[in-house]
């Protein structure tokens, strides 16, 4: 499994850090269990190899063509075609079926994901915000406005939804990974730190967490345990390559300023 670092090729620090965000804001947090014969829970597709998520993909086109109102069906073809990093098409998926279904709150949050994983951040804004109640909130929803609104550069409203998706869901670890990325983007190194550490302490913490753990320590300097956390998951070569793209961000000049300008979408 490839790194979420990008190889040190042209501007590692203008992408390095807000990639690590996107990536967690388009993930897809509504895990729904599967209640057809044949999974459709996007958590089952994690494991599958390429040719399986095209397999995979090419049959839930076939069952979305028959019954393009069925949302979980909608909602899972446009997860795994963003695995298979056909990322336009999802979004285009999903904004069929929000024209169709536009107050049905699952589509709405998957869309307003697949929209932040392309790069279009006001719009996923928009959507989000309709993507669920005040007087019922989501803390999937939460955290995923927080990433957007990091985009946006409004960090301050980032933190509001994050700590309001923690009262939601006390110590859930994909929260505490965005807060901490969060905190990174604005270089309060020490509290993304320590943030990222409880989240990679969390038992349902994946790999995308402890990489952003290796990134905010590769940061602070802390190579040697940044390069301990990236070995749990990547080979040799893929954690060479991501010390490296963080070499190359610590050395660019006014790094810092390039990632709160990120272009991430591309």
């Amino acid at each position: 499994m490839a790194s979420i670092f990008r190889r040190v090729t042209g501007r590692p620090a203008r992408r390095l850090c807000t990639v690590a965000l996107v990536a967690l804001a388009a993930a897809g947090c509504f895990n729904r269990n599967p209640t057809t014969t044949g999974s459709i829970d996007p958590q089952a597709t994690r494991q599958m190899s390429q040719s399986d998520l095209r397999a995979h993909a090419e049959a839930l086109a076939e069952r979305h063509a028959r019954n393009p109102d069925d949302v979980q069906v909608t909602v899972a073809y446009a997860s795994v075609l963003r695995r298979l990093d056909q990322r336009a098409q999802a979004v285009a998926v999903l904004q069929s079926a929000s024209i169709r279904t536009p107050d049905n709150m699952e589509l709405l949050g998957a869309y307003g994901r697949a929209l932040a994983g392309v790069g279009r951040f006001e719009e996923a804004d928009s959507v989000l915000a309709r993507a669920h109640l005040p007087e019922n909130p989501d803390w999937r929803i939460l955290s995923a406005q927080g990433t957007v609104a990091d985009q946006l550069g409004d960090q301050e409203r980032a933190r509001g939804y994050y700590e309001a998706a923690l009262r939601i869901q006390p110590d859930e670890p994909s929260i505490l990974s965005n807060y901490g990325l969060s905190l990174a983007l604005a270089n309060e190194l020490p509290r993304a730190e320590s943030k990222l550490r409880q989240a990679a302490e969390h038992p349902r913490a994946d790999k995308r967490v402890r990489q952003n753990l290796a990134l905010v320590l590769g940061l602070s300097g802390k190579f040697d345990e940044a390069e301990k956390v990236l070995a749990r998951d990547l080979s040799r070569q893929e954690v060479a390559e991501s010390l490296e793209s963080i070499r190359a961000m610590m050395s660019e000049r006014n790094s810092w300023a390039a990632i709160r300008e990120a272009d991430a979408g591309s």
